[in-house]
């Protein structure tokens, strides 16, 4: 990021090509000779007469997906151990002084509602762990224009914050269940918040939140028999559940593909005790295939990462708590923003910056890992270093 900072960004706007040197040089461009303020020009030609709630112009990337999704993590610190996700004792944590302020973040938020951005979804690490977080959402709120603001969580601070939370602004929340045995959970988590974990779901329900969903990562010879106890679960108590594939986030969990249940098995293990129905993603950019039970009470969903993916939909950007830029879960670099922040950026030069990475976007991890596991080498996650989950949210 410095590199770029330092020698300058490629702007293509389709009316023209441009450079652009931020802090460091004069805040200029450059079109056939002719040098123009930035200042002066950047509204007008890259983003055109931006009011508040509106974007006029929509930003894509190489492979014609707009960003519309930013997943901001507020800590890297969580009170969880999972083993599909930070499995360790000890990491290396960032530095209070590193990690973004509530008045940043919401900066950065409102910089990427104006580039399209119309749903943020706040992670961690446990982003209950982040001090006074109803203010951050009640911030975020203000900010207008969104249509979904929601939490992931791990649902063991839940209880205590969510009325607050919900009063804030809060719209949703989803929360890690990975299995209803006690023991299991200790096993997977190893913590015994349990009991903690389902009073915020029902904390959640009482105070309105819609939908309140369950998130369960699925791993063979770990919890694929708490398949259908969870969906039991969710239909009495009216919560949308979501299985998800094992994946190979981060470099820590030691990923096997020999642990993944695909989600063909998952379905099958369900349809054969509740009859259920394809709805189709929410929308063309949805992570989760939904399916509606026959009987009308309900739906789940299943996100097939590995033996599905669903790059070429991928809306989301990804901001971690130290903020960096993050075009993929599955990335193995970052985009530096606070230091354009704490080098007291203008918001036009921020944006250019946020516009150039994604014009230059053409992840799709995932095609490229289930095209490498259908090959005679196999696939190889030591072999593709990638940030970890803790940094990133889910």
């Amino acid at each position: 990021m410095d590199m770029l900072l330092w020698y300058g960004l490629y702007l293509e706007f389709g009316c023209g090509q441009y450079w652009y040197w931020p802090s460091g040089f004069s805040c200029s461009m450059v079109k056939g000779g002719q040098r123009r303020s930035w200042m002066e020009r950047s509204n007008r030609i890259a983003f055109g007469k931006i009011r508040a709630g509106q974007v006029e112009t929509k930003l894509k990337d190489l492979l014609d997906r707009e960003i519309r999704d930013l997943r901001i993590s507020v800590t890297d610190r969580c009170n969880s151990r999972c083993t599909y996700c930070m499995p360790r004792d000890k990491y290396e944590w960032i530095d209070h002084h590193e990690i973004l302020s509530f008045e940043e973040i919401v900066r950065i938020a409102g910089i990427f509602i104006r580039l399209g951005v119309t749903k943020i979804r706040l992670t961690g690490g446990e982003p209950l762990l982040r001090h006074d977080l109803c203010r951050l959402v009640e911030q975020l709120t203000a900010l207008g224009s969104l249509q979904d603001l929601c939490l992931t969580t791990n649902g063991s601070l839940l209880v205590d914050q969510i009325e607050s939370l919900a009063a804030a602004g809060l719209k949703r929340v989803n929360v890690s269940v990975d299995t209803l045995d006690p023991e299991r959970y200790r096993q997977i988590t190893r913590r015994d918040d349990l009991v903690r974990v389902l009073q915020g779901l029902r904390a959640a329900k009482q105070c309105g939140l819609s939908p309140v969903k369950i998130n369960t990562v699925v791993q063979r010879g770990v919890n694929e028999e708490d398949i259908l106890p969870l969906i039991e679960f969710s239909r009495d108590n009216g919560y949308a559940i979501r299985f998800i594939e094992y994946m190979d986030v981060g470099n820590a969990n030691n990923w096997l593909s020999e642990k993944v249940v695909p989600k063909a098995e998952i379905f099958e293990t369900i349809r054969k005790r509740f009859p259920i129905r394809e709805k189709g993603r929410d929308g063309d950019n949805a992570p989760a295939v939904c399916y509606e039970y026959g009987d009308g009470n309900g739906h789940v969903g299943i996100i097939a990462s590995v033996t599905e993916p669903f790059c070429r939909g991928c809306t989301r950007a990804r901001l971690t708590a130290d903020g960096k830029l993050v075009t993929c879960l599955f990335s193995d670099e970052g985009y530096d923003l606070k230091g354009l922040l704490r080098r007291n950026a203008s918001d036009d030069e921020i944006r250019a910056l946020v516009s150039s990475i994604w014009g230059r976007r053409t992840d799709k991890y995932s095609e490229e890992r289930l095209q490498a596991m259908n090959s005679a080498e196999g696939y190889k996650a030591k072999h593709r270093r990638k940030i970890e989950m803790i940094s990133l949210g889910g």
